[in-house]
């Protein structure tokens, strides 16, 4: 995609795309797997870039600065959860794709050469950081971290579970252990757990069709993130969890998920 024809607003920061991850969502946009998509789309939202040029009303960012945008560009400023600084459940957030800015142009991600953004979506990268090595972090990196914090569990001596290895199972791996938990990594089949233990640092590796191991570690997490993409049960999991342990639920899916209410209640 060629450089955007948008004007930098007062409260915009206009840069350079350096680099872009690619995130699973993504795909799912390119594809029209929630049934949403408006073409022609340019995806991306890992993105990491140098700013070229910062609106009047910008005091944070300026030419030069590398920066990195995620899956929001804007949002109203003025409902609840913007008031609150949690702009991600505004209900006129602005996706950084397939969306319409506040020009009223459609708004195209960082598979691109520029992108403007609102300064409140904006972060500065540290210096030292390959923007490489930065850019999952938005997204993949930012969708495992999150949940942690909320629910308390970015503490170490944790005993945690990552079930599936993608990119967002690759972040819950990695960031997991620099909390200083032990992390279990969940898959159906072998075919990852050298990839997982050797080169991720997991403690352990299970196959979830191994019913004896699957047995041997029923109630001994405190957390499973689970990160599959596909419609997949969830009582094998859930008999994993320690009491009041956290199934956190990652993965985009279109169709309802399945357990029994027991498995919960017990």
């Amino acid at each position: 995609s060629c450089c955007m024809n948008r004007d930098t607003g007062a409260e915009d920061v206009h840069l350079k795309v350096i680099c872009c991850g690619v995130c699973h969502t993504d795909i799912h946009q390119v594809k029209n797997d929630l049934g949403m998509s408006n073409y022609p789309m340019v995806p991306g939202h890992e993105v990491v870039g140098e700013v070229v040029e910062v609106g009047s009303a910008v005091t944070k960012f300026k030419a030069g600065n590398v920066v990195g945008v995620g899956l929001l560009v804007g949002s109203c400023r003025a409902c609840l959860p913007c008031q609150s600084g949690i702009e991600q459940y505004c209900k006129n957030k602005i996706w950084s794709y397939n969306d319409v800015y506040t020009d009223g142009q459609p708004t195209q991600g960082g598979f691109a050469t520029a992108m403007v953004v609102d300064q409140k979506f904006v972060v500065k990268i540290p210096q030292g950081m390959a923007p490489e090595h930065a850019a999952p972090l938005l997204c993949a990196g930012l969708t495992v971290y999150s949940p942690l914090s909320h629910f308390g569990l970015n503490r170490s001596g944790l005993r945690g579970g990552i079930l599936g290895l993608g990119g967002v199972g690759h972040m819950g791996v990695k960031i997991a252990k620099a909390m200083g938990h032990h992390v279990s990594v969940i898959s159906s089949s072998n075919r990852k757990g050298d990839e997982a233990l050797d080169h991720l640092g997991a403690d352990d590796y299970l196959v979830s069709s191994d019913v004896p191991r699957m047995q041997e570690v029923a109630d001994s997490l405190d957390y499973i993130i689970d990160t599959i993409p596909v419609e997949h049960p969830l009582d094998p999991y859930l008999s994993l969890l320690k009491v009041d342990g956290k199934l956190i639920l990652m993965g985009v899916i279109k169709s309802p998920l399945q357990f029994v209410t027991p498995m919960v209640m017990l």
